[in-house]
Formats: C-alpha cells, structure tokens, sequence
C-alpha cells in the first residue's frame, strides 16, 4: 500500500508557486522607473504616429 499523501500540502505548494508566478510578472510589469515608463509611453507615441501618418484617407473619390 502507498504513503498517506496529505492534498492540503500539494495545494497550497501550487497555491505558492502560481503566487510566484503572478509576482515575477507584476514585477517586470510595474517594477520599472518612471524614466522606463517615460521611454515606452514615448516610443509608443511615436509608433502609433507614424503608424497614422501611413494611413489612406477614404472619402477620396
């Protein structure tokens, strides 16, 4: 016959390392400077400037 395996333990490890998971990724999404998030808001600004500055107007008959 086999060990007696408590669940409760196995739960609470996943519990644990799915917590761990979350936090690595809150880190890397939130744990930046404000020069970081400066350089991405203006990088993204000008990506989507001159993504619009491509665009072909419509109403053109």
């Amino acid at each position: 016959m086999g060990d007696v395996v408590n669940l409760n333990r196995f739960k609470k490890r996943s519990e644990r390392a799915q917590s761990a998971r979350q936090a690595d990724a809150n880190r890397a999404k939130f744990g930046r400077t404000k020069a970081e998030r400066a350089i991405d808001d203006n990088s993204k600004d000008r990506s989507r400037d001159l993504l619009d500055q491509h665009k072909l107007d419509g109403d053109a008959s």
